[in-house]
């Protein structure tokens, strides 16, 4: 029999910061400090996203992919994880990237065009970021079933936008992933546009999780701007695929607050007061702080202070990146060939000097 999608999406902290019945038996089992975590996280995000598109447009880094409005689904998802478990992210995900121990420094560095930036630090299982879209998702396919055949407990994680359920790639890693009951989480941030093209001219279905029935795998919509509602599927699908139990899809239906990438311009596609209520009404922060403050663990004094302590990481992450060492010329020339061609040994020489003019 397939299994069926959990076709409720899945709310349990309202826009205005108030909780559902269910959100509140949720909320009530969530530690202490794991309620503040989830506010901490999505403000640090926050505060470094910012920073990076001002970055950008000052010319100190380049194209830059934002992600404003969408930190309730990347930290909530982030925080069910553990360091065993691998993440397969897109160019997206800074987000996840931090929770899982990617130096603020580091990922500067790989919107800087530096190498550096897809390396992360011993023990931090986090693959660098997937520019052509889709390519994670059979990639993470791959690493949960050696992580089955090895009798691992490890979870691998690909983290994939709308647009990718339009590729090839996302049905392929799905289908290996139901026939081989796989330890993998597909989760699709659904901020409903595909660079331009709205989801509705990407799908003939409504969801991208009632999908998940064609390959008899869970699946999960959830509101994407709702941290405990995305931490609790997170959590269900990571318990189900250590038991053996199988891949889940997982769709947080958010919203990007800002353009495709610094190079796009969304106002071009994109009406006004589509963009006003989701910012405006819907956004993660906001109903996160509301609650937090109705329960007596936040206060005006808190935010301010923690804003602050966000700002200086990510002031003394950009001047750590900045400082960095430059690369030498022919570096272009690395990590492509085990053995250069000829012709490229020509341009590098003629690059250095050692063949006259570069051309």
């Amino acid at each position: 029999m397939l299994r069926q999608m959990d076709r409720v999406d899945r709310c349990y902290l309202k826009p205005g910061g108030q909780l559902t019945e269910e959100g509140r038996s949720r909320w009530e089992a969530v530690p202490e400090e794991l309620k503040l975590d989830f506010y901490r996280w999505m403000v640090q995000v926050r505060s470094f996203d910012r920073r990076s598109v001002i970055l950008q447009r000052q010319g100190r880094i380049g194209t830059y992919a934002p992600l404003e409005g969408q930190e309730a689904a990347q930290v909530g998802s982030a925080l069910a994880l553990s360091k065993e478990d691998w993440i397969f992210p897109s160019y997206r995900e800074h987000g996840v990237a931090m929770i899982a121990g990617m130096p603020l420094m580091r990922i500067l560095l790989y919107w800087m065009g530096r190498v550096e930036g897809n390396v992360p630090p011993e023990g931090v299982r986090v693959l660098p970021p997937y520019v052509p879209i889709a390519t994670q998702l059979p990639q993470a396919m791959g690493a949960a079933w050696a992580s089955k055949l090895k009798r691992e407990r490890s979870v691998s994680v690909a983290y994939f936008g709308d647009g990718a359920t339009s590729e090839g790639d996302f049905h392929e890693a799905l289908n290996f992933a139901g026939v081989f009951q796989l330890p993998v989480i597909f989760f699709c941030q659904n901020n409903h546009y595909a660079i331009s093209v709205p989801f509705s001219r990407q799908s003939a279905v409504p969801t991208v999780a009632e999908r998940a029935c064609a390959y008899n795998i869970r699946g999960i919509r959830v509101d994407g701007n709702d941290v405990l509602a995305v931490h609790s599927a997170m959590e269900e699908a990571v318990t189900r695929a250590r038991k053996g139990d199988g891949a889940t899809l997982i769709e947080a239906v958010t919203y990007r607050k800002g353009s495709h990438t610094t190079a796009d311009d969304a106002t071009r596609y994109r009406d006004p007061s589509e963009v006003e209520d989701w910012v405006r009404e819907k956004d993660p922060i906001s109903r996160m702080e509301a609650l937090l403050k109705a329960e007596g663990l936040l206060s005006e004094e808190d935010v301010k202070k923690w804003e602050e302590q966000c700002k200086a990481l990510v002031d003394r992450a950009v001047k750590e990146a900045e400082a960095a060492p430059a690369p030498s010329a022919d570096h272009l020339f690395a990590h492509v060939f085990e053995e250069l061609p000829p012709e490229l040994n020509r341009q590098r020489a003629e690059l250095s000097g050692e063949g006259g003019e570069c051309v």
